[in-house]
C-alpha cells in the first residue's frame, strides 16, 4: 500500500537559529528535564546512557539565536538501526516548544538520516493514548501496522495497570 507523501512542514519560528547536533553525556541534565516534564513515564538516565554506548542515533535540536547565551535545547530523538530499518525509540520536544512545528522538523532529521544510510522503513511504538503523537505520526505518513497489547505502564509507577501500545511504519522509498 503506498502511502502519503508527508505534508509540507511549516518552518519552526527562527528556524534559520535551528542547529541540529548529536546529543551526548554532556546534554543529559537538560535531556533529562524535558522528558520529565512531558512523560508520566520518563526514561531515566540509564535509558539514555545504555542509547549513548550502544551508538544509537540521538540527536537534539538547539536554538541558537543571539537572544540565548548557550544554545538551549528544543527537542531531541534516540533512535535505532536495524537491517533496513530505523526504530524511533524516544522523540521529545520540550513543553514551550510545542505545536509549533519542531517534531516534524526532527522527523525531516530522521527520514533524512535513514535515506543516507539506505534504509527503508521508519518504525515507532505510540502510547494508544496519546493522541497528539498519533496525530503528528498520521500527518507524517506513518500507518498503523499492529498493536501491542499491554505495552505500556500506566498510573503511579508501581501499578500493575498497562496500556496498550500501537506500532507505527512510514516506508520511505514510498514517500520520497
Amino acid at each position: 500500500m503506498k502511502q502519503p507523501s508527508p505534508q509540507a512542514t511549516k518552518q519552526p519560528v527562527n528556524s534559520e537559529h535551528l542547529v541540529l547536533r548529536s546529543l551526548g553525556i554532556e546534554d543529559l541534565e537538560a535531556v533529562l528535564r524535558i522528558e520529565a516534564g512531558a512523560y508520566s513515564h520518563p526514561w531515566t538516565r540509564i535509558n539514555f546512557l545504555d542509547s549513548i554506548s550502544s551508538n544509537y542515533v540521538l540527536l537534539g535540536l538547539f536554538d541558537s539565536s543571539e537572544s540565548t547565551q548557550d544554545p538551549s535545547i528544543i527537542g531531541y530523538f534516540v533512535a535505532m538501526k536495524g537491517v533496513d530499518e530505523m526504530h524511533l525509540l524516544n522523540l521529545t520536544v520540550a513543553q514551550s516548544y510545542q505545536r509549533r512545528g519542531f517534531a516534524k522538523y526532527l522527523l525531516n532529521a530522521l527520514r533524512d538520516w535513514a535515506v543516507g544510510h539506505d534504509l527503508n522503513w521508519i518504525w515507532l511504538e505510540v502510547r494508544a493514548s496519546n493522541h497528539a503523537a498519533i496525530a503528528l505520526y498520521t500527518s507524517y505518513g506513518f500507518l498503523k501496522s499492529g498493536e501491542r497489547k499491554n505495552y505500556y505502564p500506566l498510573g503511579l509507577k508501581g501499578s500493575n495497570q498497562r496500556e496498550d501500545a500501537l506500532l507505527m511504519s512510514y516506508h520511505i522509498t514510498t514517500c520520497n
